[in-house]
């Protein structure tokens, strides 16, 4: 691709960002997070209270993309056909049709999916990682590009059921949006005097404007020495008293690949460590668990950034 073509992209890509800081007030570095998911071809899970705007944030990415969208409220009765879809009997030819479920899209918000029974968080995986799935013994390819949102409520809200440390492994980024400083909370109250700011978001970019930007992301250049810091880092993470497990290879992978979308957005094709430092902990914090019984987003991001602190940055 050119280089006229990619400044465009970059240039569509920061008005995206413009205009999601404007229905996400005070979040900048969580719409940063969401889109460094997206183009790195990851998925991302978003966890906090209730009413702090995660689904507002999901609905208005999706909404910007030219892209097909669906979305799954998760409940405790939701099965996996729910999601997959399943065979339908035609009485007039004698033969079972299947019927598509809602995750033969290109963006799948998932909605409180900790409020989904385990049977139906781990029929997810092959789709996360794979991007197909397996109905009745046959695979389903599903369309590209092809974007998980998931949001979760704490552990501590009535009726959740946590997710497995696998599936959370799947999850390239894992964000927390918390509460807006007092100031954008007065602005939010402004921005719905008239109509919600959720219905302003107009689609900004086009499905095979995103394909390519994706693909650019791939060609980001990152050299041995950082790559080798990256690698530093998650290996600290196995070696820290205060972690009963690390982060596996996976997790060296997903900072590679979150860190080229990063330095992507900053108008670089080649990363520095700058940008590794900024994504880690969001990459890193889901994919340990503290020595210590009952852990939190906030303490696991906290070591994971004493870590990120810790290690020597390569010059």
């Amino acid at each position: 691709m050119d280089s006229t073509r990619t400044q465009d992209l970059r240039a569509k890509l920061d008005e995206l960002r413009t205009s999601l800081g404007r229905v996400v007030r005070g979040k900048e570095q969580a719409v940063l997070d969401a889109l460094v998911a997206l183009l790195a071809g990851g998925s991302l899970l978003i966890e906090d209270v209730p009413g702090v705007g995660k689904t507002t944030l999901a609905k208005a990415l999706a909404t910007s993309l030219e892209l097909d969208f669906q979305r799954v409220q998760c409940t405790p009765d939701l099965m996996p056909a729910d999601i997959f879809g399943f065979a339908v009997f035609n009485p007039r030819d004698g033969e079972f049709h299947f019927k598509r479920g809602p995750i033969f899209t290109n963006v799948l918000l998932v909605d409180e999916i900790n409020r989904a029974s385990p049977r139906t968080q781990s029929a997810l995986l092959e789709a996360m990682e794979e991007r197909q799935v397996t109905i009745d013994g046959v695979r389903h390819e599903l369309p590209a590009p092809f974007f998980v949102l998931a949001t979760q409520n704490p552990l501590g809200f009535q009726g959740t059921s946590p997710l497995p440390e696998s599936q959370l492994d799947r999850f390239l980024l894992q964000l927390a949006m918390d509460y807006p400083s007092a100031e954008d909370e007065v602005q939010i109250l402004f921005d719905h005097v008239r109509q919600r700011p959720l219905d302003q978001v107009v689609p900004m970019v086009t499905k095979d404007q995103l394909l390519q930007c994706q693909q650019e992301v791939q060609t980001v250049r990152v050299e041995h020495d950082v790559a080798s810091y990256m690698v530093a880092l998650v290996r600290a993470t196995r070696e820290d008293g205060r972690l009963r497990l690390g982060c596996s290879p996976r997790g060296s992978l997903m900072l590679f690949r979150a860190s080229q979308a990063v330095a992507f957005l900053k108008q670089r094709d080649y990363v520095l460590p700058d940008d590794v430092q900024e994504i880690a902990p969001g990459v890193l914090q889901h994919r340990v668990v503290e020595a210590k019984g009952i852990t939190t987003a906030a303490s696991r991001t906290a070591i994971v950034q004493d870590i990120v602190r810790a290690v020597a940055v390569p010059t």
